[in-house]
């Protein structure tokens, strides 16, 4: 909304007035009646109590017959946290920014096998990175305005609901694993 003014602002502040980090969310349920930021520090902190200890053989298992093994799930959760920085960053920096979406399974096929350890510690370091990008953000920024061509106007606040609810999502499946 910035540089958005008068009657335009108007317009735009009632259409966006149903946008919430649940709404139209697919994973929103994961975060519904959560603090966003604390599920964005807690989950991976999750995963990986659960993934470290584990024999690495375990690395290949999955949770359920023809699903990814745990070293893909992390490599997807890795991918995951590559793309909710990008657009995290190009939501706050750009007007007008509109989503490129991607195909999980198309990024899966060019991936190589990266040892589940490296993924996983990847995936943990940018994690600490964009969380301390989004406890700083002000009210204001997380209410900014981004668009994706399935969902449509979304927020910053949105995007970080469906990252902390994907990731939600699929930590049980680690647990799984490991039992």
């Amino acid at each position: 909304m910035r540089g958005t003014t008068g009657f335009a602002f108007c317009i735009l502040n009632f259409a966006l007035r149903e946008v919430s980090p649940v709404n139209n969310n697919p994973y929103g349920t994961f975060v519904e009646g959560l603090d966003v930021l604390r599920c964005l520090e807690e989950t991976p902190r999750r995963i990986e109590a659960v993934v470290r200890p584990w024999p690495r053989d375990w690395d290949e298992r999955s949770h359920a017959p023809g699903k990814w093994s745990a070293r893909q799930v992390l490599t997807h959760l890795l991918q995951i946290e590559v793309i909710f920085s990008t657009r995290l960053r190009f939501a706050l920096a750009q007007d007008g920014y509109v989503v490129q979406p991607f195909n999980q399974d198309e990024w899966m096929a060019i991936e190589g096998p990266p040892p589940a350890l490296a993924a996983l510690e990847a995936y943990l370091a940018l994690r600490r990175m964009n969380l301390a990008l989004c406890r700083s953000l002000t009210t204001a920024q997380r209410a900014g305005t981004l668009t994706h061509p399935e969902f449509g106007p979304i927020t910053v606040d949105w995007l970080m609901a469906w990252c902390a609810g994907h990731e939600r999502n699929h930590a049980p499946q680690f647990e799984m694993v490991g039992t």
